[in-house]
């Protein structure tokens, strides 16, 4: 893997750049499709790659454990052949999915014992077969096994977790080191900083995580529930520490104005389930605002669904019919409006990184999360 800063703005810790992987080069800042278990939910390969533009989509480590199972997947060829997709994958390691499991996990100083979700069967993860698993799944980049530490948690609770994640990455990272890839290209591997909203941890965890001197860094446990601006200020803390010749990736965040605030704070690499999650529930991301596609407003309006819009949906279908299609249960509405909302995202980090290059990024940023948080 090869990282190189194209550009730096003045007035923010915004930069442009390259990332170079086996299977293709990301331009940072950069937003990347969830594709859980294989699949962009409602959104074909071909769509991902000719309309929306994805330069990178997610898989799930907890998912495809669980299915389609590592034997089918190492008879694939691994997870880009068995999908069919050409481009880089990046595969968080299952520490949040583990995280939401709460119910039905145990966590020691080994690792994490929980219960399927499908069928209530027990397993383990390691910081080691997780490797060992991502190994199988053939993902580009891979996530350290981590404790996702939930919002609010005490101090006390916040350092424990911290100290357990960086024992674990220090086996992984061991496990790691110890392999290769099984496709015949190489893989690379991410560590998680910590540290809930507390300053002090966040500094500690971020300080450990750089002294690995891996080839990029993730920033874990925010977005669950805390603050925004507790998320920015705990963003900013993190990536002053961070190495800068580094990837910085800030993992589940989050809604346009989030990410434009993100990158403004000197991060490249951002991920979410909303585009799909909430387009499949009516909510539409705009160049003017939010649209709630199921309200009545909608009925009789026969415009484009984004008259700014780049994918081919948004002047395909009018607003009109897209309420419609949701009114009525139609599948094709998810896929519209799914297509539409990945297609916003990735237009949306590629004008920032335009921004970035004019040198005018901060007054535009100023203007955009304003415009963009409006709900039409």
């Amino acid at each position: 893997m090869r990282f190189e800063i194209l550009t730096k703005d003045t007035k923010t810790k915004a930069r442009t750049g390259k990332l170079q992987t086996a299977h293709g080069t990301i331009q940072t800042p950069i937003f990347m499709p969830v594709g859980t278990v294989g699949s962009v939910k409602a959104v074909h390969q071909s769509e991902l790659q000719n309309d929306i533009k994805a330069q990178i989509i997610l898989g799930n480590t907890y998912h495809l454990y669980l299915r389609p199972g590592l034997d089918t997947l190492e008879k694939a060829g691994g997870l880009h052949r068995f999908m069919n997709w050409n481009g880089p994958i990046l595969t968080d390691s299952g520490g949040y999915q583990v995280f939401s499991l709460s119910a039905i996990r145990k966590i020691t100083d080994e690792g994490v014992t929980f219960n399927s979700h499908i069928d209530g069967s027990k397993h383990t993860f390691t910081p080691e077969n997780v490797v060992d698993t991502q190994r199988i799944i053939g993902s580009d980049i891979m996530m350290a096994l981590d404790e996702c530490t939930p919002y609010p948690a005490d101090y006390k609770y916040a350092e424990k977790s911290m100290k357990l994640t960086h024992d674990w990455l220090k086996r992984g990272i061991q496990r790691f080191d110890q392999t290769k890839g099984k496709y015949g290209y190489d893989q690379i591997y991410f560590p998680i900083v910590q540290g809930s909203t507390y300053k002090d941890l966040r500094i500690q965890s971020a300080e450990t995580i750089a002294s690995h001197q891996r080839e990029g860094n993730a920033i874990g446990g925010l977005s669950v529930g805390e603050p925004t601006e507790k998320m920015y200020e705990m963003l900013e803390i993190v990536n002053a520490i961070l190495p800068e010749d580094k990837p910085r990736y800030l993992m589940g965040v989050g809604t346009p104005m989030n990410i434009l605030e993100g990158i403004a704070l000197g991060t490249d690499m951002f991920d979410c389930v909303m585009p799909t999650r909430n387009g499949r529930n009516g909510m539409l991301f705009t160049w003017n605002g939010i649209i709630n596609i199921k309200n009545e407003k909608w009925a009789n309006d026969f415009s484009p669904l984004d008259q700014s819009g780049t994918s081919y949906v948004d002047s395909l279908y009018s607003k009109a019919y897209l309420r419609h299609l949701m009114k009525a249960g139609e599948r094709l509405a998810a896929q519209i409006a799914s297509i539409h909302n990945l297609a916003f995202y990735l237009d949306l980090v590629r004008v920032a990184r335009e921004k970035i290059h004019e040198g005018t990024f901060d007054s535009w940023k100023s203007k955009m999360v304003v415009q963009l948080a409006q709900r039409l």
